[in-house]
């Protein structure tokens, strides 16, 4: 029993001990850690605000925030480590061996951070870019180290992450795209009348841009009748709709003037057994 009450004793007096020789060491530390929290918001701060004048993308912006941000903290970090007493070199070569299997362990999250940097930096596409690539398509709605998202007209999302874009095809819209479409007229239908009626159709459609401008024309001949190509320029959120609105007055216009559309026809001819 008395034993016990010793060793009791002997560990409350070693806590004891290590609370007086430490405990003003740990407030200080944990007091360098928070201002070095508070000076690296500041300093990032100032950094968006020096960087607004170059109108870089926020991407960009963003990442540069978040280096400054570690850098300085980092900094802190090691001071607050001095403080307390640690060697660095010893736990420097342990973090490097350690670091290197993290490494390994990590190499398809590293890997989107690669090419997120490649990304940001060469910036073959910009937020608010129409892209196509890896066989999806959208509106770049996202760009981050690790991901780019797109977003498509249904309101849904789709995120790549950027090992997957870096090194394939890329098709860049930019922020307008060409509508694709097409309506086949009857050979016996006055084409030049229907051509002049897509123009006025076009130049009425507020959606439609009027840089570039807009094209149409014969696109070719079929079985079925003379094909018109109906090709303007219109602003990425507005594609969808622009295209509905369009072939719906080109159907109500055609029917007012008796423009002949083409009517697929089909011969069936039925066989009889042989008598």
């Amino acid at each position: 029993m008395d034993s016990s009450l010793n060793s009791i004793d002997q560990v409350r007096a070693s806590a004891i001990d290590m609370a007086i020789r430490f405990g003003p060491k740990l407030v200080v530390a944990i007091a360098i850690l928070v201002a070095g929290y508070i000076v690296g918001r500041w300093a990032a701060r100032l950094l968006e605000r020096l960087l607004s004048r170059f109108k870089l993308d926020s991407p960009v912006v963003s990442l540069l925030r978040k280096i400054v941000q570690l850098l300085v903290l980092g900094l802190f970090a090691i001071m607050a480590l001095q403080n307390l007493g640690i060697e660095l070199l010893p736990l420097i070569a342990g973090l490097s061996v350690a670091g290197a299997g993290v490494a390994l362990a990590m190499q398809g999250i590293l890997g989107n951070i690669v090419a997120g940097l490649t990304i940001i930096f060469t910036r073959p596409f910009h937020v608010g870019d129409y892209i196509s690539i890896v066989e999806e398509e959208g509106e770049v709605l996202d760009i981050s180290l690790f991901s780019t998202t797109l977003g498509h007209a249904d309101k849904s999302k789709v995120v790549i992450p950027n090992r997957k874009i870096v090194g394939e095809i890329l098709h860049n819209y930019g922020q307008i795209r060409q509508l694709r479409i097409s309506v086949t007229l009857s050979y016996a239908a006055d084409v030049d009348q229907a051509l002049g009626l897509v123009e006025e159709i076009l130049q009425q459609n507020s959606r439609v841009l009027r840089e570039p401008e807009p094209v149409f024309g014969i696109a070719r001949l079929t079985d079925a009748g003379v094909v018109i190509g109906v090709g303007p320029w219109v602003a990425v959120v507005d594609h969808d709709a622009a295209v509905g609105e369009i072939n719906k007055r080109l159907l109500e216009v055609f029917a007012a003037q008796n423009i002949a559309l083409s009517v697929p026809l089909r011969e069936i001819r039925m066989l009889g057994a042989a008598a």
